[in-house]
């Protein structure tokens, strides 16, 4: 027979069924935030006289101390307790007796589990727009050093009209001012507390649902208690902007292992973030760039794992909804770590504006200038386009072509070419506003 063990309910289960069961080596990391809960939540209980003044005072005093021996390493979670709420609810009933176990009066876990995700999340959402913003001031700084840096610009990998470094690490910063929005935005939806939706239909004690959102800086309570227990809507729509910005990152990151290879030699990635070959020992590898791509979809992953947990559940709360947990964590922490490296390793890249200026040299770059210059002097843009097609087929870069050469494919070339195809001024009349967008960063950043 399989040993059982009691527990939080009064019944018995199977070793085998309470390991499957057990959810406190995921869900300890909110040990913080279930002693926050739960001091609001008594807090109201006593207010409304559903606990006596002696009993509230009792259970303040008793979760206080919880928190600070777990804050100072004096009492360590016990890691066989079902979960991080039954180990609070328990070591308090340990310390103070009777009165700890009414601490549960008008509560369920389904609304408490509810409540401290989102207290949980809502801080690590802060977080993660901080360090969002770690990542475009080192790009915004680094455009603005070299913002007048010619390089290439691609489509398609192929090299296709000059643009500068400057522009180019301004596209990674507005993507990710837009990740920061996103994560913002989510927290505006997250920000409404299921605490008092008890197990699904609300409690039949005369709680305050706007004072305990209040108490613990929600913006309102949940209005439907249904939703408020099963909801896990926030946390999905934080994985999905999780998602956008490992996209992004991993954009960033395929960039730098290009960028970094002796084929491109554009920037050289700063030694704390590149590593060494096992067998070659002249190879710098950019592992720490292609771990960010790597995890990315590890992120997707996670999204994907909880979209298929929630998508056939009826209403309201499904122990199914346990594996929520592990998949937002891991999503918030692998996007954190990969944050926390991608700003360092910007802001101490060194760019080669020598290797990208030559690289913008050769691959005829400046040709659709060439087929401008036509147009502006009357030839229609399709038969300017030949031209310049048949002056690249040739294979003399355009600023080397002998103007008797360019007078016998069109006899309307004059010596002005080859100030339309000189490779500043191919950049400086495409006017890239890297001012503006350095501008739009800082302001963005608050440095204005």
């Amino acid at each position: 027979m399989p040993r059982t063990m009691n527990n939080l309910w009064g019944g018995a289960v199977a070793e085998a069924a309470k390991t499957l069961n057990s959810s406190i080596a995921v869900d300890s990391r909110m040990w913080r935030e279930d002693i926050q809960g739960s001091l609001a939540h008594s807090a109201i209980l006593t207010a409304q006289g559903i606990l006596s003044p002696e009993d509230g005072q009792s259970i303040q005093a008793g979760l206080t101390g919880i928190l600070k021996d777990i804050e100072s390493g004096a009492l360590q979670i016990d890691m066989g307790a079902e979960d991080i709420h039954t180990f609070v609810e328990m070591e308090l009933t340990a310390r103070i007796g009777d009165a700890g176990k009414r601490l549960h009066t008008a509560r369920s876990r389904n609304d408490q589990v509810a409540t401290d995700l989102r207290l949980y999340l809502r801080n690590q959402e802060d977080e993660l727009v901080s360090l969002i913003h770690d990542v475009i001031k080192a790009l915004r700084d680094k455009a603005a050093e070299y913002a007048d840096a010619v390089m290439p610009g691609y489509t398609h990998l192929q090299r296709a009209q000059p643009v500068t470094l400057g522009h180019y690490l301004c596209a990674y910063a507005m993507m990710l001012t837009r990740d920061a929005g996103r994560v913002k935005d989510a927290r505006v939806r997250l920000n409404q507390c299921p605490l008092g939706a008890c197990a699904l239909a609300g409690t039949t004690f005369p709680t305050d649902r706007a004072m305990t959102a209040a108490a613990l800086g929600f913006d309102s309570p949940c209005l439907n208690s249904m939703d408020a227990v099963s909801d896990r809507d926030f946390c999905v729509e934080l994985m999905s902007a999780c998602s956008l910005i490992m996209t992004h990152l991993s954009r960033l990151s395929e960039e730098l292992v290009l960028w970094s290879s002796l084929e491109f030699g554009f920037v050289t990635l700063p030694e704390g973030f590149v590593t060494g070959s096992s067998i070659m020992p002249q190879k710098k590898n950019p592992d720490m760039a292609e771990l960010i791509r790597g995890k990315t979809g590890r992120v997707y992953g996670d999204l994907t794992a909880l979209l298929t947990v929630l998508k056939g559940l009826p209403l309201a709360y499904n122990k199914d909804m346990q594996e929520d947990k592990q998949a937002v964590f891991d999503a918030v922490d692998t996007v954190k770590l990969c944050l926390s490296v991608m700003a360092p390793m910007v802001a101490g890249m060194t760019p080669h504006p020598e290797a990208m200026r030559r690289a913008a040299g050769t691959g005829f770059i400046n040709a659709t200038d060439c087929a401008d210059w036509l147009v502006a002097h009357g030839v229609p843009f399709r038969e300017a386009y030949g031209i310049a097609a048949r002056l690249v087929h040739a294979g003399t870069p355009l600023e080397d072509v002998p103007l008797e050469t360019y007078q016998a494919a069109c006899p309307v070339f004059d010596e002005t070419i080859y100030d339309a195809v000189d490779l500043d001024n191919c950049v400086r009349r495409r006017n890239l506003p890297v001012a503006e967008e350095i501008a739009f960063l800082d302001e963005f950043l608050g440095n204005v």
